[in-house]
């Protein structure tokens, strides 16, 4: 069993400032879990404390039933891929990934199996014999990764591997890093700073900031229901659009009114919160660029909304448009299909799916609704 639990985990270099602090989590036996956030946010140094390669300050972390604060790295039986892949460039292919194997003095002929075995799934059989320097970028992470693999370590944790490659590269060895884990069958732990990769490769997407966990969700639902405004506009590209609203009581039904127009909240979204502290009160609304259209139409929507503006620049990215505008001041994006004929400068009218609308907390930015 490969389950990984971390409770009250902080990491303090002076005493003083934390990188990382009171982290709870649990991940299964088998999930692919991705830490996701900005640079500086804590994740890289969560992984390394997982590794045994940084002291934790407090708390514990348990690998399976055995609890891991203080063993060596060597002994937490964990296998990591570094971002700058860390091969030994006087070496081959092959004796970069039998170097494990041979410090732990196995058997030659099970070393041979296990290179052997690692490269035909990986596709490098033809390079075993290559120094790293005669290797492409997606060439030698693969050579990182197979050295990880002949270790049958119970955990793998990869930190932003894929950030040296191009963009068409980084694709296709996401996919390769997916199959892998289906492959191997074992627990991964992935970091990045791409929230592309966390949405198409994790079970579970863990958002950090500033060292502490904001939201651990399926990736979908990540999307679908985000708990606060950074996560809202972290994990999604084009990011959120965030209108200044009010939140208005008639009867008892609840309106949002943006400046000159108003609309209900329906019924089945006033089960999230009591909205009643909130009357009279500034909110933000969130909506995302494909709810936006300029065609209602085409936004499947029951109940929606328009307004006028210009389009400040318009992007094309193959299969649709990314239209560039601004509202009150604020720069804000939609997203349409491609067969919208739309250019720089145009006057157009925005549609607003209002089905789809998130709620928001001005003060606290936590999320009202979905």
């Amino acid at each position: 069993m490969a389950d990984i639990t971390l409770k009250g985990v902080d990491k303090s270099y002076d005493g003083k400032l934390f990188v990382v602090k009171n982290f709870n989590l649990e991940i299964k036996d088998k999930e692919f879990v991705v830490f996701v956030g900005p640079s500086g946010c804590g994740k890289s140094t969560t992984l390394r404390m997982i590794a045994g390669l940084e002291d934790i300050t407090n708390g514990e972390i348990f690998i399976g039933n055995r609890r891991v604060n203080g063993v060596a790295p060597k002994d937490r039986n964990i296998a990591m891929v570094f971002q700058n892949y860390a091969l030994y460039p006087h070496m081959s292919v092959r004796k970069n990934m039998e170097f494990s194997l041979r410090l732990r003095k196995m058997p030659k002929n099970v070393i041979r199996e296990k290179v052997k075995k690692a490269a035909e799934i990986l596709g490098i059989e033809d390079y075993l014999d290559r120094k790293p320097r005669d290797l492409s970028g997606g060439q030698r992470q693969r050579v990182a990764l197979g050295r990880a693999m002949v270790r049958d370590a119970d955990v793998f944790l990869l930190d932003e591997p894929l950030s040296n490659l191009d963009a068409k590269l980084r694709t296709r060895m996401r996919t390769e890093i997916s199959r892998l884990h289906d492959i191997l069958n074992k627990t991964f732990l992935y970091v990045t700073h791409d929230q592309a990769e966390a949405m198409t490769m994790g079970d579970r997407i863990v958002v950090m900031r500033n060292g502490y966990i904001q939201q651990v969700d399926a990736p979908q639902k990540l999307y679908d229901e985000p708990v606060s405004v950074f996560v809202a506009s972290f994990i999604g590209s084009p990011q959120m659009n965030f209108f200044d609203a009010v939140l208005l009581k008639k009867g008892d039904r609840y309106f949002i009114q943006i400046d000159d127009f108003t609309f209900f909240i329906p019924s089945s979204k006033l089960k999230f919160c009591n909205f009643e502290e909130y009357v009279n009160k500034e909110v933000l609304l969130g909506i995302r660029p494909e709810e936006i259209g300029t065609d209602n139409a085409l936004l499947n929507s029951s109940r929606s909304t328009s307004f006028e503006t210009r389009a400040e620049f318009v992007e094309l990215m193959g299969c649709e448009i990314y239209i560039y505008f601004r509202y009150k001041g604020q720069n804000m994006t939609a997203r349409v299909p491609n067969r919208v004929n739309v250019k720089k400068g145009d006057m157009l009218r925005l549609f607003l799916n209002l089905d789809k609308v998130h709620i928001f907390d001005k003060k606290t930015e936590k999320a009202l609704c979905h």
